[in-house]
Parts: C-alpha cells; sequence; structure tokens
C-alpha cells in the first residue's frame, strides 16, 4: 500500500480532511447528535440510548476526540463530553465555503 503523500498538501486541507474522516461513520454522527441534543453528555448514556458495546462507544468517542471535533472533561468515574466549539466553527465555515465553490452547469455529464 503506497503512503498518502499527506505533506503535498496544505494544512488546512489534511486538516480538514481528519475532521471529516472522523464523521464519516454513522455511529459518530448519531453521538454527535446526541451531544448536540443534550449539549454534554456521559459515555454510559451513549451506550444505553444508541444500544451500542461500551468498547464500541468508547472507541468511537476516542476518533472524535483525536480529531478534536469534541472535549472531554473527567467528572469521577465519568468522562463528560462536549462539542468544541472551535472546531465545529472551522468545519461549518469550510464546509460552507468548499459547497459553495460549486455552480451548477447546463453542460454537466
Amino acid at each position: 500500500m503506497g503512503l498518502s503523500k499527506t505533506e503535498i498538501f496544505t494544512d488546512e486541507q489534511n486538516r480538514l480532511a481528519s475532521l471529516f474522516k472522523a464523521l464519516a461513520h454513522p455511529a459518530r454522527i448519531a453521538i454527535l447528535q446526541r451531544i448536540i441534543e443534550l449539549n454534554t453528555c456521559i459515555c454510559g448514556d451513549l451506550v444505553t440510548e444508541l444500544g451500542l458495546a461500551q468498547a464500541t462507544i468508547s472507541q468511537h468517542l476516542k476518533e472524535l476526540k483525536s480529531a478534536g471535533i469534541i472535549q472531554g472533561t473527567i467528572d469521577g468515574v465519568s468522562i463528560c463530553y462536549c462539542i468544541d466549539p472551535k472546531a465545529w466553527e472551522l468545519m461549518e465555515r469550510h464546509f460552507q465555503q468548499f459547497t459553495s465553490t460549486y455552480k451548477p452547469t447546463a453542460n454537466c455529464c
């Protein structure tokens, strides 16, 4: 398998790819939707509500946190997760800029 050659892309392109890669799983979308709905969340609640195993939820939370989309604080034996506002704003702004560059034409395949 070849190298990805991420160094030939801009920091912004690599950062956005990392953020969107972390979103590329339906369980992570469901986790984010739940965190947004509650404005905060504890991992155990997600297990009950999403019907996934604790280890599975933990792995998805780890991926989201590694990408910088969520942040967590330890509260006793639980970790409380929330959206990282700076990362969310970055995704929103850049995705909107990216999608707004497309202008439909009549001569499309």
